[in-house]
């Protein structure tokens, strides 16, 4: 064989290797939110993709990029104290604060109420927008009674969030707000629900405390929204805040 000849079939072989290498790479997933899908920022991607999918029928939003604030609010009876809350209770102060916070909520925001107290975790208020005052009268029923079911309470409100952002194809902006004072009952440890939140979706936890320390999993620095509610006025700026933070994540990368 002529070398001339030998180098083109060199060549030839070379270059089936190459395009066989390449023809059989698993193609980059670009999906929005796929693994190798970043967020905005360079923000961590998310795996799998959020919302998770479902083969349940799905009635989509008229607005796919409304924003929603799932609240949750501690009624346990610890929230009767009044330490951390000036010259009143816990539950006082954050009933007083939610009431302001629902009326500077944008109407064409969705706005949720999730409570836990002596009957257990129960949603009292849908997510929606024409919906301010029963809010506002909802909070105001609470009492202060019961346990503290944080990992029951976190795991469902965030299953409310998965149904909404279902709704919306992943767009939008998903705000959990927890008002508490963190002290959850044996067994109800919320530290992998709340993992689970964080790692997989897009969801900004914001936490609203009544002195929860530095080594609660609601107060995790650089991946919950911590604003410590040690007086009245902490506490609605810190509910005030919520309302200006920046998402953490572009949700419209998500769907």
């Amino acid at each position: 064989m002529t070398k001339p000849v030998l180098l083109v079939v060199l060549i030839l072989i070379v270059g089936a290797i190459i395009f066989s290498a390449v023809g059989h790479r698993p193609a980059a997933d670009t999906s929005a939110g796929g693994k190798d899908q970043k967020a905005a920022g360079g923000e961590k991607a998310l795996t799998p993709p959020w919302p998770p999918a479902t083969d349940q029928a799905i009635a989509v939003s008229k607005d796919l990029f409304a924003k929603n604030y799932y609240i949750v609010l501690d009624g346990s009876g610890s929230m009767k104290d009044q330490a951390c809350s000036g010259n009143q209770s816990k539950m006082e102060a954050a009933k007083a604060a939610l009431v302001a916070f629902s009326a500077s909520v944008p109407a064409d925001a969705n706005l949720g109420l999730q409570v836990f107290d002596t009957r257990g975790v129960n949603e009292w208020l849908p997510l929606g927008t024409d919906n301010r005052q029963q809010f506002t009268r909802l909070v105001n029923d609470v009492q202060a009674t019961g346990n503290t079911p944080l990992r029951d309470s976190v795991s469902r409100a965030y299953a409310k969030l998965v149904e909404q952002g279902r709704k919306q194809l992943g767009y939008g902006e998903y705000h959990l707000v927890i008002v508490t004072d963190g002290d959850a009952n044996p067994g109800q440890d919320p530290t992998p629900a709340i993992n689970r939140l964080l790692e997989e979706s897009p969801v900004v936890l914001h936490t609203i405390g009544f002195c929860i320390g530095g080594n609660h999993s609601l107060n995790q620095a650089g991946r919950t929204v911590y604003k410590a509610a040690d007086n009245p006025s902490a506490l609605r700026q810190g509910l005030a805040d919520v309302l200006a933070e920046a998402p953490q994540f572009s949700t419209v990368k998500f769907k």
